[in-house]
């Protein structure tokens, strides 16, 4: 099993008496579950298990998944409150120019004027705009917009975030 694992989905709890769990996507692209062959269960304490995938039934905004070789409600009970992940190289295609926030994290954050800001440590969604929280040894913790006229550029090669800050948008000064 990899490393590294992507969480798309959290088991909420099971359906029906035949084994199939309901599960709560964490992703936008919830019809990703249909080209799936199987996933990697993860709990909260480290246990993983992989699990083919039998079929995937979709109603309002919950999927069904029966797992091949559980066949039970009692069976799939034990995974409820599991992560539902996958391989980076599961992941569904985006457009160039947009990125899975989970590459975003640790990029360090640059500025045209003020150089080296530091690391981007969280990303709070707000619903107009994600806003980006950067950790900054010498500015403490600085809040920016997630928005085109101050993200300038990303290279996940590199890990590195070019931004401009805009005039008023951000006051801070040197702890």
């Amino acid at each position: 099993m990899a490393d590294e694992l992507i969480n798309i989905g959290i088991i909420s709890g099971v359906y029906g008496y035949k084994g199939e769990v309901k599960i709560a996507p964490l992703t936008d692209y919830p019809e990703r579950f249909e080209q799936l062959n199987g996933v990697i269960l993860s709990d909260f304490h480290g246990v993983r298990a992989q699990e083919e995938i039998e079929y995937v039934k979709f109603n309002n905004n919950h999927i069904y998944l029966k797992f091949a070789g559980i066949d039970t409600k009692e069976e799939a009970v034990k995974y409820k409150g599991a992560y539902v992940q996958i391989s980076e190289g599961q992941l569904f295609p985006l457009p160039e120019g947009v990125y899975y926030q989970f590459q975003l994290l640790g990029l360090r954050v640059f500025d045209a004027e003020k150089g080296c800001l530091g690391i981007l440590r969280d990303i709070i969604e707000t619903g107009a705009n994600d806003v980006y929280v950067i950790d900054s040894e010498d500015y403490g913790e600085i809040l920016i917009p997630a928005i085109k006229q101050v993200v300038r550029k990303i290279d996940l090669e590199e890990g590195v975030m070019q931004i401009c800050l805009l005039p008023g948008l951000v006051d801070f000064e040197r702890k």
